[in-house]
């Protein structure tokens, strides 16, 4: 399947746009602020989007996507469930630099500014979140299938748990700028990992 010019076109402009969505937020991006960053006219990019939800939605997926692609890559390093949990929370130990790049986290971002004013948005956000807690859970699963996780321990609370502490920890290091938050909030949860989880 060839990529077609305006494939090309698409894929700039939610390039472009992804970072002043999740720096500004939904209402406060203007499509001038889009047509500045790619210095193309609103012809031309409402060519290639029906709306400005469009471009929000798109540049949201693109943002997030990246994210679990990093996560999940970090993740390749052990074909262990117990030490693929243990990888989470090191991969978030230095989310805060990652996440400053691109203007804060976009799940947090995007969750607190839809939450008032957008619910396309708010759908898409609940979903990444409903779907991340859903593969820590299923990490769990695999864990006490293979005896090296207790198999008392309720997979989705502590899918719920680990969400918590980390996006928590994100707020609280963006707001202080200081990435200890997270460090804290890691180590807690491998603590947790370690004591509560763990099988003997």
């Amino acid at each position: 399947m060839s990529i077609t010019k305006a494939d090309i076109t698409t894929k700039y402009i939610i390039e472009k746009a992804a970072p002043i969505f999740n720096k500004k937020g939904y209402a406060a991006t203007s499509m001038a602020d889009i047509t500045k960053a790619t210095g193309l006219t609103k012809g031309a990019i409402y060519g290639n989007f029906e709306n400005k939800d469009a471009i929000a939605i798109a540049a949201f997926n693109k943002s997030v996507n990246d994210l679990l692609k990093q996560i999940a890559q970090h993740q390749e390093q052990s074909n262990s469930p117990l030490q693929k949990l243990y990888l989470i929370t090191d991969f978030y130990r230095n989310y805060y630099d990652y996440s400053k790049n691109l203007g804060g986290c976009p799940i947090l971002n995007v969750g607190v500014n839809a939450h008032q004013q957008h619910t396309p948005l708010l759908n898409k956000v609940q979903e990444v979140i409903a779907r991340t807690q859903r593969n820590v859970a299923k990490l769990v699963t695999w864990g006490q299938e293979v005896g090296e996780i207790k198999p008392e321990v309720d997979a989705n609370k502590f899918a719920r748990q680990l969400y918590t502490k980390i996006q928590g920890a994100v707020f609280m290091c963006h707001t202080m700028d200081d990435h200890q938050y997270l460090v804290d909030a890691t180590q807690e949860i491998d603590s947790l990992i370690t004591q509560e989880l763990k099988s003997q």
